[in-house]
C-alpha cells in the first residue's frame, strides 16, 4: 500500500473545500487548489468555523483544531498543487470535459507513483483514466455534502485500478473518519443511482400537482426516515448536478432516469439550489453562489478552465 503524506484537492468549492478540511483533520499535509483566490479565501473561512464549531461540539480538542487548520496550504495552480502530493482528489463540477482535462493534466504534473482519485458522483472512472499513463492507479472517492458531518465515503474501483491504489484509498478514507464502501464501477455508484431515480420522482410529481414541495418533503422525512426531503436535498447538492447526473444515467441506463422536464425548466431559469438564492425554496438572505458551479453566471467555466489548462499543458514537460 502506497504511503501518503500530501493529499492534494483539486477545486475549492463546497466539495473540495470540504474534502480538505476532512484530509487536514486526518493528519495528512493538503494542499487545496482554485484558479480563484475568493474561493481558496472562502474555503479557508469555512475550515476555520467548522473546526471551531467542531471545538464548541466537543467533537475535537482546541489544539487538534488548530493542527489540522495549518496542516491546510492554498494553492491558485494545479502544478502548484500536485507536483509534490502522493494522493490527488479531484473535485471540479460533475462534467466529463472538466476531469478529462483535469486528469490530463495531472498525468504529467504529477510523480509516477502518484494516485488520483476523482470525486465524481456518477460519472466512469474508467473513461476518465483512460486519458492517462496510470489507470492502475486511478480510482473513484465520492465523498458526501457536507463532508465535514457526512460519514460515508464510496470507493469506485474502475477496470483497471490496482489492488494498491484501493488499499490506499480505502486506507486515506479511514483516516479521514470516513465509514467506506467499494463499489465495482456502474453509472451512478450506489447512492447516486437510487437517489437521483427518487429526487427525480418527486419532480414529476410536483410537476402533476400531486401535492406541495413541503409536504412531498415531510412525507418522505416522516414515513420514510430520510434525514432530509427530496427537495431539502435537490436545493443543497444543487439542481444542475442532479440534472447532469440524471442526463448521464438516462444516456447510461436507459429510459427510466429521463430527466423530469420541470426540473430541466428550473435548471434553465437559474433556480440551482442554496448556492443561486432559489431552488425548489427560495432563500430570501441570500447565500453566495459557489464559485465551482456550473452556472455560468456566477463560475469560471469549464471553458475558461480548459483554457487555462490548455496553456499549462504546453509549458509542463510529459
Amino acid at each position: 500500500m502506497a504511503a501518503v503524506k500530501t493529499i492534494a484537492v483539486i477545486g475549492a468549492g463546497i466539495m473540495g473545500r470540504g474534502i480538505a478540511h476532512a484530509a487536514a483533520v486526518g493528519g495528512y499535509r493538503t494542499i487545496l487548489e482554485d484558479l480563484l483566490a475568493t474561493a481558496l479565501r472562502r474555503a479557508e473561512s469555512e475550515i476555520r468555523t467548522n473546526l471551531d464549531k467542531a471545538v464548541e461540539l466537543g467533537k475535537v480538542s482546541p489544539s487538534d483544531a488548530d493542527a489540522a487548520f495549518h496542516r491546510v496550504e492554498y494553492a491558485e495552480s494545479v502544478e502548484e498543487a500536485a507536483r509534490e502530493a502522493d494522493l490527488v482528489i479531484e473535485a471540479v463540477p460533475e462534467e466529463m470535459e472538466s476531469k478529462i482535462e483535469i486528469f490530463t493534466l495531472l498525468d504529467k504534473i504529477c510523480r509516477p507513483t502518484t494516485i488520483l482519485a476523482s470525486n465524481t458522483s456518477s460519472l466512469s472512472i474508467t473513461e476518465i483514466a483512460s486519458v492517462t499513463y496510470r489507470a492502475k492507479k486511478c480510482v473513484g472517492m465520492h465523498f458526501f455534502n457536507p463532508v465535514h458531518k457526512m460519514k460515508l465515503l464510496e470507493v469506485v474501483k474502475a477496470l483497471e485500478t490496482d489492488d494498491d491504489s484501493l488499499a490506499t484509498a480505502l486506507e486515506v478514507g479511514k483516516r479521514m473518519g470516513k465509514e467506506v464502501v467499494v463499489i465495482k464501477e456502474s453509472p451512478g455508484f450506489i447512492t447516486s443511482r437510487i437517489n437521483a431515480m427518487i429526487g427525480n420522482e418527486a419532480f414529476y410529481m410536483l410537476q402533476e400537482g400531486i401535492a406541495s414541495a413541503a409536504d412531498i418533503d415531510k412525507a418522505l422525512k416522516l414515513g420514510l426516515n430520510h434525514p432530509m426531503g427530496p427537495f431539502e436535498l435537490v436545493d443543497l447538492v444543487g439542481l444542475d448536478t442532479r440534472l447532469n447526473i440524471l442526463e448521464y444515467l438516462h444516456k447510461s441506463l436507459g429510459e427510466k432516469y429521463r430527466p423530469a422536464p420541470l426540473l430541466v425548466q428550473y435548471v434553465k431559469a437559474g433556480r440551482l439550489g442554496r448556492k443561486s438564492g432559489r431552488g425548489v425554496y427560495e432563500y430570501p438572505d441570500g447565500i453566495p453562489a459557489d464559485p465551482r458551479s456550473s452556472d455560468p453566471k456566477t463560475a469560471a467555466s469549464g471553458g475558461d478552465r480548459g483554457k487555462i489548462r490548455e496553456n499549462a499543458l504546453s509549458g509542463v514537460k510529459g
